[in-house]
């Protein structure tokens, strides 16, 4: 299905000219000829995109671009300026426009803009607004082009252990910090160690997601939990980080204790099973990152050691 864009200028011929040209560029054009009317239509029809030229009558463009941006911060923005002046483009980027174009434009150069733009907005939205690291959609996209191409692919299931009883001590600022610690030193670990095309992901919380050939598992997930384990104790006011674990006095007037944060790795590969859906994959290194978890021993990975005909094998254990 095409993507719709929405032009709205005070000048029929303009609206023409673009429509005509964005349409042989294979997108869908809603046409408004006033502020009023660009505001209506953007409401009632969300477009992909939003070209808005400044002098509008009735609500300016500048007027819209605020008003479209204060009800929703993903719709892009272009705005069509007639004057080269630098206050212009400073105008209109500081109203919430992601782009802008001078009068007289080149229709190449505005359907340029419109594709680079909603390929950044698109490649926006698929991140994380924690980590700025790829997000769901990205991330299962990923696993199907890796099986797709039949390469050697190794799954690594990152997630926190004890990391509910930091953010509820620490509140979750501070545990957002250990959630965007983590997924640098795992990007850190990608890149020292993976020798060939490698791939990281946020799922979402205290979970990732890396993608990495077979031959570095072992090198990748050491060099996290290396890296992890030195860095989380800064996180910590000094005197938990010394004595080595929370202490929490609960409702009940009972004191608990709750170790330092640690990660658990479970990982899934193609070298000894093979996987068509990369639900199956997950399924794996989930189960591999499950049986860590409930060892409760710190920081570890557990590499999923089973074969098509025996499913039933116990997994290598790192």
């Amino acid at each position: 299905m095409a993507e719709t864009v929405l032009v709205a200028d005070g000048d029929p011929d303009i609206l023409r000219f673009v429509e005509v040209n964005l349409r042989l560029q294979g997108y869908e054009v809603s046409l408004a000829q006033d502020g009023e009317e660009a505001l209506r239509v953007a409401v009632a029809d969300p477009p992909a995109l939003v070209i808005l030229d400044l002098m509008l009558p009735r609500v300016d463009g500048l007027e819209v671009c605020r008003r479209l941006r204060a009800s929703t911060s993903y719709l892009p923005i272009i705005i069509l300026a007639a004057k080269a002046s630098t206050v212009d483009k400073v105008v209109g980027l500081a109203a919430g426009a992601d782009d802008y174009v001078l009068k007289p434009f080149d229709p190449e150069e505005l359907a340029a803009r419109v594709r680079s733009t909603l390929r950044r907005t698109q490649e926006l939205r698929t991140l994380s607004p924690l980590t700025g690291m790829p997000g769901n959609h990205r991330i299962r996209s990923e696993i199907a082009r890796w099986l797709g191409l039949g390469e050697p692919l190794a799954l690594i299931y990152a997630d926190l252990n004890d990391f509910k009883s930091y953010n509820d001590h620490y509140g979750f600022l501070r545990g957002d910090e250990v959630i965007r610690m983590a997924g640098r030193v795992l990007q850190s670990a990608l890149d020292r160690y993976a020798t060939s095309e490698s791939f990281s992901g946020h799922i979402g919380g205290d979970d990732f997601m890396l993608l990495c050939h077979p031959q570095d598992v072992v090198a990748v997930c050491e060099g996290v939990i290396e890296e992890f384990d030195s860095r989380i104790p800064s996180l910590y006011h000094p005197e938990d980080a010394e004595r080595g674990y929370l202490e929490v006095v609960d409702r009940q007037r009972v004191t608990q204790q709750f170790p330092l944060v640690s990660i658990a790795l479970g990982v899934a590969t193609n070298e000894r099973r093979t996987f068509r859906d990369p639900r199956e994959m997950v399924e794996t290194a989930t189960e591999m990152k499950s049986y860590l978890k409930h060892t409760g021993k710190g920081s570890g990975y557990a590499v999923d050691g089973r074969t098509d005909a025996d499913a039933l094998e116990e997994p290598m254990r790192g």
